[in-house]
C-alpha cells in the first residue's frame, strides 16, 4: 500500500474531485439563467466535497478532520440533493443525473470508511 503524504494521495479525495470536474461539465449544458440558482449551489456543493476532505487533512487533530470528512459528507448529501431537484424540474435528464448519482454514493463509502478508520478503537 502507497504512502500517504498528502491529502491529494487520498483516493477519497481523487474521486471528489473527478466529481467535481464532471458537474462542471455536465452543468455547463444547464439553462444560463439558472447560473445564480440551481447550477451554482450543484457547483458550491460539488467543490466543497474535496476542498473540506483537504482541510481536515491539514488540521492537527483527528478529532478536527474527522469533523471536517463528516461536513464533507454533508456537502456531499447536499449535491445528491440538488441533482434530484434538478432532475425533477426538467434541468438535467436521468442519463445526466444517474452517473453523478452513482459517483457521489461511491466518494460517499470511502467517506465513511475514513471516517471509521479514523474513529478510536
Amino acid at each position: 500500500m502507497a504512502k500517504i503524504e498528502s491529502y491529494r494521495d487520498l483516493i477519497v479525495w481523487q474521486q471528489a474531485m473527478d466529481l467535481a470536474v464532471s458537474i462542471y461539465e455536465v452543468t455547463r449544458a444547464w439553462p444560463k439563467d439558472e447560473i445564480y440558482g440551481m447550477t451554482g449551489q450543484v457547483r458550491r456543493a460539488a467543490t466543497s466535497v474535496p476542498a473540506n476532505i483537504a482541510e481536515g487533512y491539514g488540521r492537527k487533530s483527528r478529532a478536527s478532520y474527522q469533523q471536517f470528512l463528516r461536513i464533507a459528507q454533508g456537502s456531499l448529501k447536499e449535491l445528491e440533493t440538488h441533482l434530484m431537484i434538478a432532475h425533477r424540474v426538467g434541468i438535467a435528464s436521468h442519463e445526466a443525473v444517474e452517473p453523478l448519482m452513482n459517483r457521489s454514493e461511491s466518494v460517499g463509502t470511502l467517506l465513511r470508511l475514513l471516517i471509521r478508520k479514523l474513529s478510536p478503537e
